[in-house]
């Protein structure tokens, strides 16, 4: 009778354990099912963190010849107004006079566009010359009568033919929709102005 009672606590004992053992498997089992979703949780985190990154990329994704043709663009258009000025005031052939106001307009405009172009890119153009362009302005200031007329009359011949090159280029091969289309669009100004400066240039002979 002893031994039967020993024998139903050992059987009991083992029931016991095998319950806890369950319970430990359980246990393990509710655990990484807990750690699952906190992994999923993580790489969506993940996910969102990459999302703005990704945003932001494409928002500035300009090419090396975007941004280089960009500055150029700003510059040169600064320049223009600039050295306009000075032929509107101190041109004392009439063509000259006015190829000078044509050019504070017109590119007045189109540096107006590649600002506005900029902001919504979140591009920073330059806002003055180089040291190069300054000093032909500089130089062009410096002159009077017809001797200014020529002058002006010279570089507004050799800019335009370098800036239709540019604008082309960038037109075909530039890598960021909006500043190609400025390009496109401005290229029929830029051909005027290079027709009109070579009458100026005929002119002031």
């Amino acid at each position: 009778m002893k031994n039967s009672i020993l024998a139903i606590l050992a059987v009991a004992s083992m029931v016991a354990c095998k319950k806890n053992e369950t319970t430990d498997v359980d246990k393990s089992a509710d655990s990484s099912a807990m750690t699952a979703p906190a992994a999923d949780s993580g790489m969506m985190n993940n996910d969102s963190t990459a999302v703005p990154a990704t945003t932001t990329d494409t928002k500035t994704a300009l090419s090396d010849q975007d941004k280089k043709f960009a500055d150029a663009a700003a510059k040169g258009g600064i320049m223009e107004v600039m050295m306009g000025q000075l032929a509107a005031t101190n041109a004392t052939n009439a063509t000259v006079k006015s190829l000078g106001q044509m050019m504070v307009k017109d590119h007045g405009k189109a540096n107006d566009e590649l600002k506005k172009w900029a902001s919504a890119t979140g591009y920073t153009l330059p806002t003055a010359l180089d040291a190069d362009q300054q000093k032909q302005y500089d130089g062009l200031k410096a002159k009077k009568g017809a001797e200014f007329d020529r002058m002006y009359a010279d570089l507004m011949v050799t800019d335009h033919q370098k800036d239709i090159a540019e604008f082309k280029k960038q037109a075909s091969g530039g890598s960021e929709a909006s500043l190609k289309s400025f390009a496109s669009t401005t290229l029929p100004t830029l051909e005027h102005h290079l027709m009109e400066s070579e009458k100026a240039k005929a002119a002031v002979k």
